[in-house]
């Protein structure tokens, strides 16, 4: 049985004293700004905390992912970051005494020609070295891990083999909100709802608080978790990112019965299909070619995800769309996040997830509380500082690790 939501705490209305102090201001109340905030309490001790949003918790791309979760990328850097994560998603329900939901069913990411087959081998070895549980299956695995997967090789696109991760699965978006949500608020830090970022304050080159359209909070230490909107802010700061912004469709179908037992992904036809713990059928693209900020993509490239799903799970034919949206995620050039300081001391910014953000939510949280903490990178995300794009140290997962969700 899930956990029911609990009721809004008091201070999530709170209207902010014009002459707030914080040791740290967190601006983005999504998935990683509270994981942020969970882990300052949690590991570093440190409560006195404001997390800003300007709409309503969990309300941006936190509420328009589609809860997949997965470790098995290639290069050792993204690698570790997510492992990270997969063992924290792992005892997260307990650590926040709370359901999330989080169900380890599989991820099966296939192979439809010759390429794939050699670039998903490459993957299941750099994985295997770095202690990932990722195996290679030929069709005939396939079809015992997914029956309804259509893997006769006259199909519209063969299955030629896939990589298959078991620890790998699914958790409840919401329910993963509102358990950071509530141990962020048990802590006593302040969750502030309807709160935008108009601004910073400067002194000398050192940011010292920002300006809301709720008036000015003074802050330590200021860190953005800001999906899909970073390099905004970044220009009201004064600098900018490596970033652009892309719409980001999915779809759920009406309730069905259980009848699809993991989760599975094509990058060659951009298409993954999984089942949600009620029933509906989730289903995703990649990113809309062009760049913008609207929550709704193009229709083509819905027509074509759908197309695809449907050739490779006839099953789901006659299944009818229940709601389509469309989240806003920041891409990189090179695919990768980038969490750690930026040109202004005490600002610091976690951005640049891709379609990858859900999926690293507790590591993101706990990687970015480390920096905001200590002033310093962990180890951990030491690597996806905004140096690396003048240095030319990228992290390239473009198509490395198969389709990027």
């Amino acid at each position: 049985m899930s956990t029911p939501l609990p009721e809004h705490p008091a201070h999530l209305w709170r209207t902010p004293d014009p002459r707030s102090s914080y040791d740290v201001v967190i601006v983005g109340g999504g998935g990683h700004g509270l994981a942020t905030a969970h882990y300052l309490a949690s590991v570093h001790g440190i409560t006195n905390v404001a997390v800003l949003e300007k709409g309503w918790l969990g309300g941006g791309n936190m509420a328009r992912n589609t809860t997949i979760i997965r470790s098995n990328y290639l290069w050792d850097e993204t690698t570790a970051l997510y492992e990270y994560a997969l063992k924290l998603w792992e005892t997260l329900p307990g650590e926040l005494d709370y359901d999330v939901m989080f169900s380890q069913r599989g991820v099966l990411n296939l192979a439809h020609t010759l390429q794939d087959v050699r670039d998903s081998a490459r993957r299941v070895g750099a994985n295997r070295l770095n202690g990932v549980d990722s195996h290679w299956l030929e069709p005939e695995e396939i079809a015992e891990v997914c029956p309804i997967l259509n893997t006769s090789p006259r199909s519209r696109y063969p299955v030629l083999g896939a990589t298959y991760q078991p620890r790998a699965g699914i958790a409840k978006h919401d329910h993963v909100a509102w358990a950071l949500a509530r141990s962020a608020d048990a802590h006593g830090i302040d969750l502030i709802q309807g709160c935008e970022v108009t601004g910073f304050v400067t002194d000398d080159g050192r940011v010292t608080g920002v300006e809301t359209t709720r008036g000015r909070i003074h802050a330590g230490r200021v860190g953005l978790t800001v999906a899909g909107h970073s390099s905004v802010l970044a220009e009201r700061a004064g600098f900018r990112l490596p970033v652009q912004s892309h719409p980001l469709q999915a779809l759920v179908s009406e309730l069905h019965e259980p009848v699809h037992p993991t989760v599975v992904m094509s990058n060659h036809v951009h298409v993954y299909v999984s089942q949600a713990h009620k029933g509906e059928l989730v289903l995703g693209a990649g990113v809309d070619g062009y760049n913008g900020y609207g929550q709704r993509g193009a229709f083509h490239v819905i027509e074509r995800q759908m197309a695809a799903a449907v050739e490779l799970f006839p099953v789901f034919a006659r299944a009818h769309v229940l709601r389509t949206w469309g989240g806003i995620v920041d891409v990189t050039p090179d695919a990768s996040p980038v969490i750690g300081a930026t040109p202004l001391e005490n600002l610091f910014v976690n951005c640049g997830w891709g379609t990858g953000g859900f999926k690293a939510t507790p590591a993101a949280g706990w990687a970015f509380a480390h920096t905001l903490a200590t002033g310093a990178p962990h180890p951990l995300n030491a690597p996806f500082s905004l140096d690396r794009f003048t240095t030319g140290a990228l992290i390239d997962e473009h198509g490395a690790a198969a389709v990027a969700h």
